[in-house]
């Protein structure tokens, strides 16, 4: 005889289906609104500022804001759900974006930087996202929900970059200078993740999740602050604490490389359009093999994944330090196991966040998690241009060696500490 799923089950699982396929079309098009101005938030900021030095400032600001911002959204959806969350995330980005717009109008490069650090809001959503759509996952299908709505960020990555020529048409036929067209198209592609995310992400998936936990009697009062909660969770849940790490490790070792890549070709003769191919496929190891990490992590677990993850990145590692100047082999494989070996981590730390993290501060330890992968963004790509300046592209992949490894150690950790509670239990 056949067992039927009781009514509540069915239901969750209809609208676990539902919220995947929500999160999905959003994740492209917020994705569309950040990534489209990456070729030229530099070139602008050099233009208001006069100065090659000060032309990263753009890219750090934002990643910095991605990273505070995703803090303090957090309780906003622990009260509030997942919607007001996404949908005030993509607002205050798309805002960032119109703010970019005007500082090319005015020529002001203090309004730039407000603009990005708020347009940093847009990545905050982004990732905020593949939590959402854990929230009503089985333990079974946990990590392929998170890698799914991971991969849509592919088709934003791959569309973005390329309306950068149209983007520049509208602006000079809106009488608006040509590099602010990109953010004026992100802020519109912003706008309407709010709209697809606000309009059809009902019910919230989070406060029907949280709904059924206090049902169960699942969830303790919340007191304390955010990052109090999230530290209590971790000192509770040690594989927590590992997982964070791993998580930002391997983002430091990723970003930290990929941002001198172009230069590293440069210097070797490379053409501009070998350098966008040698980085797209860096994004495709990225991105487009997550569903199929989601999978694996929830057959064998997110430790080993992540520990696997691990593993690639210190190979890619050693390519990229092998990789000689120009156009080689080893740059363009080392760079796709440099995407690849971070979707691992990303989709099995995040997994594991996920499946870990207790109901009554869910979002405070997910919002930490992304506080301490952009941070360790921010920190590597600074980091990375003052090593290669002292030293050069090869001893920077050297160097990031030891961030992978401890990757590596993490997922070994997590594994260890994970094995050792279910014995207890």
């Amino acid at each position: 005889m056949t067992a039927v799923a009781p009514t509540g089950a069915v239901e969750r699982a209809r609208v676990h289906r539902r919220t995947v396929r929500v999160l999905v079309l959003t994740q492209a098009v917020g994705a569309l609104g950040i990534t489209i101005g990456i070729a030229t938030a530099s070139l602008l900021a050099r233009e208001l500022s006069g100065s090659e030095t000060l032309s990263g400032l753009a890219q750090t600001a934002q990643v910095l804001g991605a990273a505070v911002i995703s803090f303090l959204l957090a309780p906003l959806m622990q009260a509030r759900g997942r919607r007001a969350g996404l949908v005030t995330g993509y607002l205050v980005g798309g805002a960032g974006g119109a703010l970019m717009v005007l500082a090319g109008v005015v020529g002001s490069m203090v309004l730039l930087l407000v603009g990005a650090v708020m347009l940093g809001a847009g990545t905050s959503a982004n990732s905020a996202a593949r939590y959402a759509a854990t929230d009503l996952a089985t333990d079974a299908t946990r990590g392929r929900s998170l890698s799914l709505v991971v991969w849509a960020t592919t088709i934003g990555a791959v569309l973005g970059p390329n309306l950068t020529g149209p983007a520049g048409s509208f602006a000079r036929a809106v009488d608006i200078p040509a590099l602010t067209g990109p953010f004026a198209f992100g802020a519109m592609g912003m706008l309407l993740a709010a709209l697809v995310v606000g309009t059809l992400l009902r019910p919230d998936p989070l406060r029907l999740a949280q709904a059924a936990e206090r049902d169960a009697g699942a969830v303790a009062v919340v007191t304390g602050t955010v990052l109090g909660r999230a530290v209590a969770a971790v000192r509770q849940r040690p594989v927590l604490g590992y997982a964070v790490a791993g998580l930002a490790l391997a983002h430091a070792s990723m970003v930290g490389v990929m941002v001198m890549t172009p230069l590293h070709m440069e210097h070797g003769g490379s053409r501009l359009e070998v350098i966008g191919l040698v980085i797209s496929v860096h994004v495709l190891g990225m991105f487009a093999f997550s569903p199929l990490v989601g999978l694996l992590v929830d057959r064998v677990g997110g430790a080993p994944v992540l520990g696997a993850g691990g593993v690639v990145l210190v190979v890619s590692l050693v390519l990229c330090a092998a990789a000689p100047e120009g156009t080689s082999w080893q740059v363009s494989t080392g760079l796709f196991l440099l995407g690849l070996g971070w979707s691992l981590a990303m989709v099995s730390s995040s997994t594991m966040v996920a499946a870990h993290a207790p109901a009554e501060a869910r979002t405070d330890v997910q919002g930490a998690s992304d506080l301490a992968m952009g941070l360790s963004a921010a920190g590597a790509g600074a980091v990375a241009g003052v090593v290669v300046g002292v030293a050069d592209y090869p001893t920077l992949s050297l160097v990031t060696l030891a961030l992978a490894a401890g990757v590596v150690g993490c997922g070994w950790r997590a594994y260890v500490v994970r094995d050792a509670t279910r014995r207890r239990t």
